[in-house]
């Protein structure tokens, strides 16, 4: 099974070959236009299931499936909590419980990034357990912008995290350390010497013991598409 995420930032119609050439079964796209704008080419590869959230028709998060995947979104989504999607997919082996994230709501007082994440994990709490369990997408934080007087910063996040027997496939694959990333998913105007790693694929222990590879674009190809670059995760479990 591989699971990819990539802030496409915008007009994914114009780039959905690119990303595609990697054959997600599950692609969480950030910063994606509403399903009704997307006109594909001919032969481009169509999602076999969708889901879109936002309010602004041109930047909102797509989830698209491209196989046999199907979505549903759990009953206890709360909207209020921008970009924070618990889905429940079926038709795999096992069904698991995806959380598709584009963490960005500048109305909210408390704080319009990692706050949404923090607040997400207490609120989906039930829901977040050490098995068959995804956090996935552009959660816009890292540890290096932590402010230790707040409540729910990015280390707070993967403390609360870690405790529910949940882990970043990045930093266990490669071995590394928050906020001392070696391979950035974001950088700032395009400009290669303004680099962060903010986009991250958290999983439950079990689905970490099928880990097989992670890879994070690299900046030459990938930012003359976007600002961000993909996060692609590949686990030994089939979609079928």
């Amino acid at each position: 099974m591989k699971i990819i995420t990539w802030n496409c930032n915008m007009a994914f119609r114009k780039k959905a070959d690119i990303i595609l050439m990697h054959q997600p079964d599950i692609l969480v796209v950030p910063e994606c236009e509403h399903p009704d704008k997307l006109r594909f080419n001919g032969d481009t590869p169509k999602p076999t299931d969708t889901l879109w959230f936002g309010h602004n028709q041109n930047k909102g998060l797509g989830i698209f499936s491209y196989g046999h995947f199907r979505f549903k979104v759990l009953d206890v989504h709360n909207d209020n909590l921008k970009m924070i999607i618990p889905i429940t997919v079926s038709g795999g082996q096992f069904d698991f419980t995806l959380f598709a994230i584009w963490a960005n709501n500048p109305g909210d007082p408390d704080g319009a990034y990692v706050t949404q994440v923090w607040k997400a994990i207490h609120h989906y709490d039930t829901s977040i357990t050490s098995k068959q369990t995804i956090l996935i997408g552009d959660f816009n934080s890292n540890t290096i912008w932590d402010k230790p007087r707040r409540e729910g910063n990015h280390s707070a996040v993967v403390k609360r995290l870690e405790e529910k027997g949940i882990y970043s496939v990045y930093h266990k694959h490669f071995n590394q350390t928050q906020g001392k990333e070696q391979h950035p998913t974001w950088y700032m105007y395009r400009h290669h010497d303004k680099p962060y790693h903010l986009d991250y694929c958290f999983v439950s222990i079990d689905m970490l013991e099928c880990l097989k590879s992670v890879e994070v674009g690299n900046y030459e190809f990938w930012t003359k598409y976007s600002d961000h670059v993909p996060v692609i995760v590949t686990f030994d479990v089939l979609p079928d």
